[in-house]
């Protein structure tokens, strides 16, 4: 083992090789622990040795993005738009619960890097290959919004603000004061709902892959009712 994790060390420092690393040690330590200083000691060279490849930590962030998305599977040939579209969000869903950190990366950056481009692009296109027109393209796209990158911004998601804060873990949901329950009694009734999911980045009682996939088909039943009925911009603001 040590024999081989010295040739891994001697292996020849590329940028390929730099990306990498900093994605596993996003995914092992979480992407607050990221700096150019551990990533060296992690490849057992010098930082200066890093800015060969990356000119800053905001070009090595945008680069482990595009490593982490081109983890997705490429689109399905020859299927329907909505097998097609379904089965890329969900691939990159599968994708980013490999890397936690990566949402809030890519919601981090002012710009799309080249791969989520890409990917983004490719989405496009199968719509426009099942028929749709540009325009309902372009709302379906704003609809989905980062669900189509395999996560969502939920109502109620600890872990998010956590990563923001950077608290080592999220707290659990603290039930309604029976005060407060009383008051709004529907939102209570959801925050008692049976548990069966308790890592559940929206509290208890829901699924987090079971909600993901719900509202996805929701959506995606109710997009394909309008590709149907030929909608455009123009009729839906009248």
């Amino acid at each position: 083992m040590a024999e081989q994790a010295g040739t891994l060390r001697r292996a020849p420092l590329s940028r390929d090789r730099v990306l990498r690393a900093a994605v596993a040690l996003a995914d092992q330590a979480g992407i607050e622990s990221l700096s150019m200083r551990n990533l060296a000691q992690d490849l057992g060279v010098v930082p200066m040795a890093l800015y060969k490849h990356v000119a800053n930590k905001d070009e090595l962030l945008d680069g482990m993005i595009d490593v982490v998305v081109g983890e997705i599977d490429p689109p399905m040939p020859e299927v329907d738009w909505q097998i097609a579209v379904r089965a890329r969000i969900l691939s990159a869903r599968k994708v980013l619960l490999r890397h936690p950190w990566a949402p809030l990366a890519i919601e981090s950056r002012n710009m799309a890097t080249p791969a989520v481009l890409a990917y983004l692009d490719s989405t496009i296109g199968i719509l426009l290959a099942g028929g749709f027109t540009v325009d309902l393209a372009h709302h379906v796209m704003h609809a989905l919004g980062s669900r189509v990158l395999g996560f969502s911004q939920e109502l109620f998601d600890d872990a998010r603000r956590a990563g923001r804060t950077g608290a080592s873990e999220p707290q659990p949901p603290a039930p309604l004061p029976p005060e407060v329950a009383a008051r709004f009694p529907h939102v209570a009734a959801i925050a008692l709902a049976a548990s069966h999911d308790d890592e559940s980045v929206v509290g208890q009682g829901c699924d987090d892959q079971f909600e993901f996939e719900f509202a996805l088909d929701l959506l995606l039943d109710g997009i394909e009712r309008l590709r149907q009925q030929g909608w455009t911009s123009a009729a839906g603001h009248r």
